[in-house]
């Protein structure tokens, strides 16, 4: 498997937290001012693409090779978050991660969002105070978290969904998931918890500790 991580504008883990991820990616890109995020916890990513309108100084770019850089106006049809994920699918990652992210402004946050409904789409996603997982038909995924932490669930695409657990305080399974529905602030019973899902895909969100 390879994996890549998109390093994207907005809040993220503390350094530590962003070079234990990024030891576990193939591939780094930073996307626009997702370059202060990966230098700050002293990564320099193998690409940097986007219209650079929000990076703080471009000299920042003058430490990296020319062609390692992707360069697009203003004006474009995709966001700069969506050219890192598509560079990273181009140069064969079968799994992508995003950090970064939290914060700002709420339409780039559901903009965000948005691109886990998609095909393909990111598989893990973390800012400065969240930990987000997609889970996809057929998966299971395995969290740690302290008794008494909490977890939210919601459902992607157009379904049908449908989602068992353990370890949670109220079980996920026979819930009616549909379009609207969600599972907000349910509770760890244990250490570890289970989620699988049967059908769909879910969007599954942990406070980062």
């Amino acid at each position: 498997m390879v994996r890549g991580i998109a390093f994207i504008g907005g809040t993220g883990p503390e350094p530590e937290q962003c070079r234990a991820l990024a030891r576990e990616a193939d591939i780094l890109v930073a996307a626009d001012s997702g370059l202060i995020l990966a230098e700050q916890a002293g990564i320099s990513p193998n690409w940097i693409v986007g219209d650079m309108d929000s990076l703080d100084d471009p000299v920042r770019l003058e430490a990296y090779p020319a062609e390692r850089i992707l360069r697009y106006p203003q004006d474009k049809d995709f966001t700069d978050t969506e050219l890192a994920l598509l560079l990273l699918w181009e140069k064969g990652c079968d799994e992508t991660w995003l950090i970064g992210g939290g914060s700002g402004r709420m339409d780039h946050l559901f903009a965000i969002r948005s691109l886990f409904e998609r095909e393909p789409r990111p598989q893990r996603w973390f800012t400065g105070a969240e930990a987000i997982y997609c889970l996809n038909a057929q998966e299971k995924l395995v969290l740690n978290l302290h008794p008494g932490g909490v977890l939210s669930i919601f459902p992607l695409g157009s379904g049908p969904w449908e989602l068992r657990s353990q370890g949670l305080k109220w079980p996920l399974a026979g819930l009616p998931w549909d379009r609207g529905f969600f599972g907000l602030s349910n509770v760890f019973l244990e250490a570890d918890a289970s989620l699988w899902a049967e059908q769909g895909h879910f969007l599954v969100i942990l406070p980062r500790l």
